[in-house]
């Protein structure tokens, strides 16, 4: 053996140049942006440091991914959940977990842009696809893309990590509560120089000039038909001009475009030998926030449309009576949209629906070859401040531990929870001389600086992750690392041997 000629520290560094990086089909897509190799470098010394550390460096190959991203889920937003949640079950709910918080390896992921400290989705959830940090407002495009420029805007395209599971022979899928056609779901199957182009007569002047093709037809005309197998989501004002063409381009497909429709699926090996592609959209726009699908009787879904947790369960579904792993994008959408409106109430209810369906993906899955990972894109300006008394209603305003209402300087109450910025100026707990039920579904959360609505964070942002190849999430992170360790935990047996046999060289 080689090492032996040195010490153990020079034989470490001599495996750091020995380890090899995955191989990624089409990968001169991505691999000569700084941003690529940067991640390529981060995960060799990854590895390097896991080698050193005795820790499992062969532990097994997943065979399938499942992404989930929260859209806006701030570390704030789990600790107002999990309380949010745990109170609901009857419990104080500080000590309360999400499901997803026991998974064993966490890390934490920084979120900015390469042009905005403060983030957007589209360029976040471009970099956790591609590998690649990207500017605001660009759809799986490099930094070096100018927004609304369609004009040679094809060199630089980035490789999503749906196109290249596609390559290496996984089904591939993507559900979501938001438009498909919107920033987070986009950036895994289409490229724009715009996140705004989602329908052909959203685009700027320059993408008819110069071919860009909206997001839409992007989806029909080019994901669908190179590999995507299955699409699920709202958005049906952007894409129900192309349905046409999806039926005429996969007649054995699936065009679904109500709850019932889903439901009534039923995959076995047999049919799906002859099912084609799957295309529900269930809304013309973003599917209705969770608790307003449901009537007062909590019973009646009022709106047609399937929860999180049933689309989540008909993908997974769908993808294990198949031969081929699978790699499945789940967004939890409309927690970010609750925030910008300054609605905690149904920000922490989304956020929960995200928790449940990711307990689903965990119950239906094996822990020896699905990797599941949770996280989000980006934070927001939400805060949880005031000292209230223990099992205090994570909504309600602030009380000590005499179970008084405590008063501010100015001689008014306050809520727990509140966002730096936003639409309801003030604090908004007091109509005349009573105090608002700030627990109400439609309650707005003061804010301190008046804006037409409340932005994203800066702040870094939660992954958690169980499963093949997650023990390498850990620390803190950059946001395209997440698509290089991906990969990592996809690599082939034999390659991951070939890789680690080069220790004995």
């Amino acid at each position: 053996m080689r090492c032996l000629k040195y010490s153990f520290l020079s034989c470490l560094i001599f495996t750091a140049y020995t380890i090899a990086a995955p191989v990624i089909a089409d990968s001169n897509l991505n691999s000569s942006n700084s941003w690529y190799q940067q991640g390529e470098t981060w995960l060799q010394k990854k590895l390097i440091n896991q080698q050193a550390s005795n820790l499992d460096s062969k532990s097994p190959t997943a065979k399938n991914v499942i992404l989930f991203v929260g859209d806006g889920m701030s570390i704030t937003t789990l600790t107002a959940a999990r309380i949010w949640q745990g109170q609901q079950q009857g419990l104080l709910g500080e000590e309360y977990f999400l499901h997803f918080e026991h998974f064993p390896h966490t890390a934490l992921i920084k979120t900015y842009n390469t042009n905005q400290q403060t983030p957007d989705s589209a360029g976040t959830m471009s970099a956790v696809m591609t590998g690649v940090k990207t500017r605001a407002g660009l759809i799986s495009m490099g930094p070096e893309q100018e927004l609304s420029d369609c004009k040679g805007s094809e060199q630089h395209q980035q490789q999503t990590l749906l196109e290249w599971g596609h390559h290496q022979g996984f089904d591939t899928g993507i559900v979501t509560t938001a438009r498909l056609t919107h920033a987070t779901p986009a950036a895994s199957y289409a490229h724009s120089p715009d996140r705004g182009w989602e329908g052909d007569y959203d685009r700027h002047p320059n993408a008819y000039w110069y071919g860009c093709d909206s997001i839409a037809k992007q989806l029909i005309n080019t994901a669908f038909p190179a590999g995507l197998d299955l699409a699920l989501g709202g958005g049906g004002s952007k894409l129900e001009s192309y349905y046409s063409d999806f039926n005429q381009q996969f007649p054995q497909g699936q065009l679904l475009t109500e709850a019932k429709h889903l439901q009534q699926l039923e995959f076995t090996s047999t049919v799906n030998s002859e099912l084609g592609p799957i295309l529900g959209v269930f809304s013309q726009e973003h599917l209705a926030f969770e608790q307003d699908k449901v009537s007062s009787s909590k019973t009646v879904n009022s709106h047609g449309q399937p929860s999180l947790q049933q689309m989540t369960k008909k993908a997974i579904q769908y993808f294990q009576s198949r031969e081929a792993g699978y790699l499945l994008v789940i967004e939890g959408a409309r927690i970010d949209h609750a925030h910008h409106k300054g609605n905690a109430a149904r920000a922490l209810s989304e956020t929960a629906s995200l928790a449940n369906a990711v307990k689903l993906a965990d119950d239906m899955t094996a822990d020896d070859d699905t990797l599941i990972i949770v996280t989000a894109d980006h934070s927001h300006t939400f805060t949880m401040a005031g000292y209230p008394k223990r099992g205090n209603p994570i909504l309600g305003t602030s009380k000590n531990q005499k179970d008084e209402v405590v008063l501010a300087n100015d001689g008014l109450p306050y809520t727990t929870l509140g966002y730096a910025n936003g639409k309801a100026h003030g604090r908004q707990v007091m109509k005349g001389n009573t105090l608002v039920d700030s627990e109400a579904i439609n309650f707005q959360q003061g804010v301190a600086i008046p804006l037409g609505f409340e932005t994203h964070g800066s702040d870094d942002v939660a992954l958690h992750a169980k499963g093949p190849g997650g023990y390498l999430f850990s620390g803190l992170m950059e946001q395209h690392e997440i698509f290089h360790t991906i990969l990592q935990a996809l690599i082939k047996d034999a390659e991951k041997s070939e890789q680690l046999s080069a220790q004995a060289l």
